[in-house]
């Protein structure tokens, strides 16, 4: 494998534990993650995570910019994937509401979800890449180390 398709694949992962665990906090403590906050709410949160983030890896102020950028475009791809609907469990309830299963309504359903990863996803991929490619080798390390102990960052607990 190519050293910056490995440092890429790496990096991807090591991000994905950190989002995995900024995800975990939110839905622990919002019970519906960041689609059910308020911008000022979730603007808090992403200070929090930055700060907290930021103290464990030792960041600098620009890799915590960076980290804010990806928290940013997370919140961004989020709010795309849920659209102003935030209960997602009356969507999937209301294609069974009737006698027959809503094939059409599911279908205009999942082409807003999959349009919404395709037209974010580059954004994230980018702001994740800059992220992790801005961390020194040490910073790397206990990136590497949390997805290791944490099993990819989904860890309750």
């Amino acid at each position: 494998m190519k050293r910056w398709m490995k440092r890429s694949l790496v990096g991807l992962l090591g991000a994905a534990a950190i989002l995995g665990g900024i995800s975990a906090w939110a839905h622990e403590h919002h019970h519906h993650g960041w689609q059910a906050m308020t911008e000022q709410d979730a603007a808090a949160m992403k200070a929090r995570v930055v700060e907290k983030v930021g103290k464990h890896l030792n960041l600098d102020a620009a890799q915590k910019a960076k980290l804010a950028t990806l928290a940013d475009r997370l919140r961004d791809q989020q709010v795309a994937l849920t659209g102003a609907n935030t209960d997602p469990r009356a969507d999937m309830q209301s294609l069974v509401a009737g006698p027959t299963f809503d094939r059409a309504k599911a279908q205009v359903l999942i082409q807003a979800k999959v349009s919404a990863v395709t037209t974010k996803s580059p954004e994230v991929v980018t702001a994740l890449a800059d992220f992790y490619d801005s961390l020194k080798p040490e910073q790397q390390a206990k990136v590497r180390e949390f997805m290791a102990r944490r099993g990819g960052g989904h860890h309750h607990g």
